[in-house]
């Protein structure tokens, strides 16, 4: 697949509107777990205005009293279309497409099809924390299959769990975070139909998470698990929810490859019930009308990426940081400063900043540390000072 050039927005950056005391007065959970006196890098929420677009489609909504249940296709259509139009993919078939309540509740709907209770499910750690709570609740059996020393997919470690889950009872699935959080990995062509493959040879489903596919750098080619060979018996989640922050507008998306429409098929009606008709209409409208918004906030975190990079570089320099494709997610590599197993707990009581703490992230988080970069320069800056500033 080419790389779709990005548009000329013609957008301010979204990361530069929003001053502090106003983020201060939003009563989301990034910006009242902590006291006010603690800057919030962690949870991903992005510090931006919606697009207009959103707002508009959604502030007509509820004048017109269009606050029922979610009908129809327009969600689907639009992340076909965009789909398209950004990753030159034209595989999203509407039919094989069903609307769920969010990317992680549908992740455990996908797994309830493809899985019994007590089999086995394969993820990459250093991997999103919910990953294991969510298939430990589902009571399936985690399997850590870890990245390599690039942050990238193991394939002989992947085969090798393939190949222990294949050789047990039951049915294996594996859960794929596609681009990757935490790292920021987005998987190439060659790994992805690699990882197809050796599920086919050992009869392992694959269900890719890929809320975070709109969040590509400029230059880099997002490529949908889907839309590789030998990925037809695939099953993938998508959401416009990470790409334009609308995390409380709930709707997400279930995508089955051709071989997988029978097992989307049998999902129970009741799941459609879940999303929120005002979330469809936003994340429609996202997808359909909001990719110059989407672009000039690409433009925006690349800039961060460079500023954070300098930043580290300056007050932080034993600090690693890989650099990240994808996501608005920076993997801190801490081991270095010897802040032991969790240095976001002495960058929040030294410094007052939070990060989201790297042992959660399963095998390889230990000594790292999670740093949310979608944020003002000026946030970001002073984020950086503190947590310099807390290790003298």
């Amino acid at each position: 697949m080419t790389s779709i050039p990005h548009s000329t927005p013609g957008e301010p950056d979204p990361l530069r509107t929003l001053g502090l005391e106003r983020l201060r007065r939003r009563t989301s959970m990034k910006w009242r777990t902590y006291p006010d006196d603690v800057l919030p890098l962690w949870v991903a929420e992005m510090d931006v205005p919606l697009a207009e677009p959103v707002v508009r489609a959604v502030t007509d909504a509820l004048a017109l009293g269009d606050t029922g249940y979610p009908a129809g296709t327009a969600y689907a259509e639009a992340l076909a279309a965009f789909a398209a139009e950004r990753w030159n993919w034209d595989g999203l078939a509407v039919e094989r497409t069903a609307i769920v309540p969010d990317v992680m509740l549908g992740v455990v709907e996908m797994l309830k099809l493809v899985t019994g209770p007590g089999d086995p499910v394969i993820v990459n750690p250093p991997v999103y924390p919910p990953f294991f709570q969510f298939v430990e609740h589902l009571d399936r059996r985690v399997v850590q299959a870890p990245l390599d020393a690039g942050l990238r997919i193991d394939l002989p470690g992947l085969e090798e769990a393939f190949r222990e889950a294949a050789a047990g009872p039951g049915r294996a699935a594996y859960l794929l975070c596609s681009p990757h959080n935490p790292t920021g990995t987005v998987h190439t062509a060659a790994e992805l139909t690699a990882v197809a493959s050796l599920a086919e040879r050992y009869g392992v489903r694959v269900v890719a998470d890929e809320i975070h596919a709109p969040l590509v750098a400029p230059g880099v080619t997002f490529v949908p698990y889907l839309g590789v060979p030998g990925a037809d018996r695939g099953l993938s989640l998508m959401s416009a929810s990470k790409g334009w922050n609308l995390a409380g507008l709930k709707a997400a998306l279930a995508v089955a490859g051709p071989e997988a429409a029978a097992d989307l098929a049998r999902l129970p009606e009741e799941v459609g019930h879940g999303p929120s008709h005002l979330g469809v209409i936003a994340h429609t409208a996202a997808l359909r009308d909001g990719t110059a918004w989407l672009d000039a906030l690409l433009a925006g975190l690349r800039d961060n990426r460079r500023l954070l990079t300098g930043l580290l570089a300056e007050h932080l320099p034993a600090i690693r940081v890989y650099p990240a494709e994808a996501t608005y997610l920076v993997w801190l590599d801490c081991r270095a400063l010897g802040l032991g197993e969790d240095p976001a707990q002495v960058f929040l009581d030294r410094g007052r900043v939070a990060l989201s703490p790297g042992p959660p992230f399963g095998t390889g988080g230990a000594g790292h540390a999670r740093l949310n970069l979608a944020t003002s320069p000026g946030i970001l800056t002073e984020a950086v000072r503190r947590m310099a500033s807390s290790l003298r």
